[in-house]
């Protein structure tokens, strides 16, 4: 085992401990914006589902019932614009983070492989290649790689931890280098219904894949759009051939999504109404955090969607965390999303209404 751990890099949020009781410590106690957890309640109509379905003695499939794979197929051809999505370009996952972390292993990679994701990125892409003891490799501009020996490409838009959103026709000249030279992509798209001052676009929408998924997949994830982290309800969309191959491996794996998880899932792809509500709150924490930020002397850079701030004072992150934690507020320190983010934090605006409206006063 310490072989293994021995390959990853320290768990970040260690770190963030210290700063953490600094915060606590507040009179009025911590306003926590440093993980990005939701914090309201699931809506009704999904916790109806699965207690429907809490009465479910047998083995879920790893594949799922026929009803969550209509659910997941139908929700990827109406939102994301996929209009040849059928069943056998869906699976089910227990959770984006175990896909993120395990893919390169169970795509059968190694030493001598290279695995690609975005210079500024979340910490499990460079964990997953460490895992399977392939090389990771950051990029700024994907098609500026040197495509020799990169077997896995990450995409992510929106963005964690800068909010940014790829451009349709970006998303067309990367996918088109990646199947030109034979890189399998995958686009980690779990914030995609929250765009805040950009539309994100799927990888698998008609105008950027022409409507063949060969060599694409695209990752979601209802933890963010539905409060649903406490679940692991996931999906992955896409190249059939690839998610054939993976629905191969996480069955011998029993990589299985709970069976009320399933139902759940089902109900929360089925309305829209839920998803929307969810989005207003957002949208409002968001601009009273800004607003106060900004005040405060910070300077928001991207954050066009996703649930975070991308912001700087100009400053060695620590700095910053240091100065905020003083105050009650927690952010996670830029570096954790990799160099390029040392003079950054990341501010998420996932606490409630109260917490916000306290960190915006004590911001001012």
């Amino acid at each position: 085992m310490a072989a293994v751990s021995d390959r990853l890099p320290a768990f970040p949020w260690d770190k963030l401990e210290p700063y953490k009781k600094t915060a606590a410590a507040h009179p009025d106690g911590i306003v926590d914006l440093s993980v990005g957890t939701p914090v309201d309640p699931v809506p009704q109509l999904i916790q109806r589902a699965l207690i429907e379905a809490a009465d479910s003695p047998g083995y879920p499939t790893v594949w799922g019932t026929a009803a969550l794979r209509d659910a997941i197929t139908g929700w990827v051809r109406g939102r994301l614009g996929a209009s040849a999505a059928g069943h056998r370009n869906v699976l089910p996952v227990v959770g984006s983070k175990e896909l993120v972390a395990w893919l390169p292993t169970q795509l059968g990679l190694g030493a001598g492989d290279k695995v690609a994701y975005p210079r500024l990125a979340y910490p499990t892409y460079e964990v997953g290649a460490r895992l399977c003891g392939a090389e990771a490799v950051v990029y700024d501009d994907p098609t500026e790689l040197d495509p020799a020996g990169v077997k896995l490409l990450w995409l992510n838009s929106p963005s964690n931890p800068t909010g940014k959103v790829i451009p349709k026709e970006d998303l067309v000249r990367i996918v088109a280098w990646a199947r030109e030279h034979g890189i399998l992509l995958f686009s980690d798209e779990c914030y995609l219904e929250l765009g805040w001052e950009a539309e994100p676009v799927s990888v698998l929408h008609d105008d950027v894949c022409g409507g063949s998924y060969e060599g694409i997949v695209a990752v979601h994830s209802l933890s963010k759009r539905s409060n649903l982290a406490g679940y692991r309800a996931a999906f992955i969309a896409g190249d059939a051939d690839v998610l054939g191959e993976l629905l191969e491996i996480r069955k011998h794996g029993g990589m299985m999504t709970p069976a009320p998880v399933q139902a759940a899932t089902v109900a929360a792809l089925g309305d829209d109404h839920h998803v929307e509500e969810q989005r207003e709150r957002y949208a409002a924490r968001r601009t009273a955090l800004r607003a106060a930020l900004e005040a405060h002397g910070f300077r928001v850079e991207h954050s066009e969607a996703s649930l975070y701030l991308w912001v700087t004072r100009d400053e060695p992150c620590w700095e910053t965390v240091a100065h905020l934690a003083d105050l009650g507020v927690l952010v996670a320190p830029g570096d954790f999303y990799g160099e390029a983010g040392a003079r950054f934090v990341r501010v998420a605006f996932t606490a409630t209404d109260e917490r916000v409206e306290a960190a915006v006063k004590r911001l001012g």
